[in-house]
């Protein structure tokens, strides 16, 4: 069987975040053929096209390994019915200048965390059509709102509630699956 990287960008900067608590959950609960690694963006200035010419050093490391990963997955909260300001930098780092884009046929999901009810539905909606005009093929099933709840998940990645762990288990596996089938269709480098 193939393995895949898969990068994961988290949503919140905060060192605390539930989502951090969240992605470490999934790294767990992934499939032994997604090799996961974290993708920071906490050091990236603020976008502006008169870096396109010759980008920093740290936006080009970024936008590497996001190119150098077979998917990407997005761990994120909800900030003001949106997605934060920092992951909207990101991925315009990554998708610019024009015709440059890391995010080109790319599979990725997302996914969220929030002690609100909603979870981050309205986030991963804006977040969808940020990633749509990146063309970057999204798993739009299996959807994944977390309500978190102190407890729900420990330090270390260990999910407590055996229903959330069962669906974020198959959630990964959906995510491996829908991988292979974009990756099957629209091959790196083709």
């Amino acid at each position: 069987m193939a393995t895949y990287k898969v990068g994961y960008l988290i949503g919140s900067l905060a060192k605390a975040s539930i989502n951090r608590q969240l992605a470490g959950a999934l790294v767990r609960l992934a499939p032994p053929d997604l090799k996961m690694t974290e993708i920071s963006f906490k050091d990236l200035p603020l976008y502006s096209y008169d870096y396109d010419a010759d980008y920093p050093p740290v936006a080009r490391a970024f936008k590497k390994a996001i190119e150098d990963s077979d998917a990407i997955l997005f761990v994120t909260p909800e900030y003001n019915r949106s997605i934060p300001g920092g992951l909207k930098n990101a991925i315009d780092w990554a998708s610019r200048p024009w015709g440059q884009n890391a995010f080109t046929r790319k599979p990725s999901a997302i996914i969220g965390a929030s002690i609100g009810s909603l979870g981050t539905a309205l986030a991963q909606q804006s977040l969808r059509g940020v990633l749509a005009f990146c063309n970057s093929p999204l798993m739009n099933t299996v959807e994944a709102y977390i309500h978190f709840k102190p407890g729900l998940i420990t330090p270390d990645g260990d999910v407590t509630e055996p229903s959330t762990k069962d669906f974020l288990t198959n959630y990964m596996k959906e995510f491996h699956a829908f991988i292979v089938r974009v990756l099957t269709v629209l091959p790196r480098g083709a």
